[in-house]
């Protein structure tokens, strides 16, 4: 299927451009969205990757990894059960969700593409998707987030006098996405245009001997306690310094999360690992390794989406799309202006910022329309960037039902935003 947008974007941007005059800006869209590919994306994400992917292999060796499979075996069984029990994949699963439902954007991604290289481990037919790796790229493209921080930086940087108030929309919306997405992918794996042949299922994984970590000493234990009680003591201290210290607990809650999130993470997996005896410099350059070339597999496919996305934009396109569907969307009361920002966010996250901040702009930061720009930036995802970083770091070409499912996520994330915020804030 991606195959049919990725070309269906570049001949219409040819034939848009051509008819209103705009090839040049077309030509210039295509060179400049290849080189932000690279130089913009593509190269920063590779110190990022290193970073986190350095980490992981400390987690993995620690044996954090296979820790957080087993305490959450139930819940990652219903989702994946094509995944061996104890397989390493699921415990970088669950990281990779932790860190979306904290918004810590910049740590999901590396864990979510060592877990996409890891269920490439198991895959019998390299260059198609599984339906583990539908359901994991489902799952990033309407993870549900506790809270929307871009869209809530950007109500505070305009002023606004409550922009925390998207929080209980944005879950909404988002836990509606995450459903619709789940249920769309499984059900769609049936159908015969998605359906491959099924492969051989294991029943366990057997870990290497140098999976299997020893006990932690009652020192070491001590020191763990020890590390805990400091992070605590930090959390109470951002809990009564925080803007709205005794209010708002949920939202303190959420925003001390994410401050702590990194740091902790930074922290404990180096020391669980030294605990461990794990020589952690050597391990963490190794999995660091892994981040480079991860960065270069991935900028093929970044090039290759973004330049039918930017050609696609500067012909006119979303402004036409826009056009065409608001009479149809008119009778169910979605609002025309909001139109450009949900065709654009889940082709690109910049574009779909750049649109809610002239939103904001245009209707105030505490407007009905900005708290559902706002709701809808943070329920929904930028889906084909998403499909092509995961999927092009593990070389899939045929990603199967994991693109509708992610557009049908999407459009329940944009109907949901619209009918949640009118319901929550259109009286006020």
């Amino acid at each position: 299927m991606l195959n049919f947008i990725w070309l269906a974007l570049i001949l219409c941007a040819v034939v848009l451009g051509a008819a209103d005059n705009r090839l040049s800006e077309v030509t210039g869209a295509a060179f400049d969205s290849a080189k932000a590919a690279v130089m913009n994306i593509a190269l920063p994400l590779m110190g990022v990757f290193a970073l986190w992917l350095g980490m992981m292999r400390l987690a993995e060796k620690a044996g954090i990894v296979q820790i957080l499979a087993r305490a959450l075996r139930p819940f990652l069984q219903f989702l994946f059960p094509e995944i061996p029990k104890g397989h390493p994949a699921l415990g970088s699963i669950v990281m990779n969700m932790a860190a979306n439902m904290l918004g810590l954007g910049n740590a999901a991604t590396p864990v979510g593409l060592k877990a996409m290289k890891e269920l490439e481990s198991l895959n019998p037919h390299p260059g198609t998707a599984t339906n583990a790796m539908c359901t994991f790229l489902a799952i990033n493209t309407s993870s549900v987030q506790l809270i929307p921080a871009t869209a809530i930086g950007m109500l505070v940087a305009a002023g606004s006098k409550d922009p925390t108030a998207i929080i209980g929309t944005a879950l909404i919306a988002t836990a509606c996405a995450f459903t619709a997405a789940i249920i769309s992918v499984k059900l769609l794996q049936h159908l015969p245009v998605f359906r491959i042949p099924p492969a051989e299922k294991v029943s366990e994984y057997a870990p290497s001997t140098e999976e299997v970590s020893t006990p932690l000493a009652g020192w070491a234990k001590t020191i763990l306690v020890a590390f805990a009680f400091f992070f605590l003591f930090i959390a109470w201290r951002l809990m009564e310094t925080g803007p709205s210290p005794g209010r708002e607990i949920f939202t303190n809650l959420v925003r001390v999360a994410s401050q702590l999130a990194i740091p902790l993470l930074l922290t404990f997996f180096p020391l669980y690992a030294a605990l461990k005896r794990i020589p952690v410099y050597e391990e963490f350059v190794e999995g660091a390794k892994e981040g480079f070339q991860t960065g270069v597999r991935i900028i093929p496919y970044l090039v290759a989406i973004l330049v039918a996305i930017g050609m696609f934009r500067a012909a006119g396109g979303i402004q036409l799309l826009s056009d065409w569907l608001q009479p149809i969307l008119r009778p169910l009361h979605f609002p025309p202006d909001l139109l450009p920002l949900a065709l654009i966010r889940p082709l690109s996250g910049s574009g779909a910022n750049g649109m809610f901040a002239e939103l904001v702009h245009s209707h105030g930061p505490d407007s009905l329309m900005a708290r559902m720009g706002g709701t809808l930036v943070g329920s929904t995802e930028t889906t084909f960037y998403v499909l092509a970083v995961y999927f092009g770091s593990v070389a899939i070409s045929r990603t199967r039902q994991a693109v509708p499912a992610g557009l049908i996520a999407d459009l329940t994330g944009i109907l949901v935003s619209v009918f949640i915020c009118n319901l929550v804030f259109g009286s006020k």
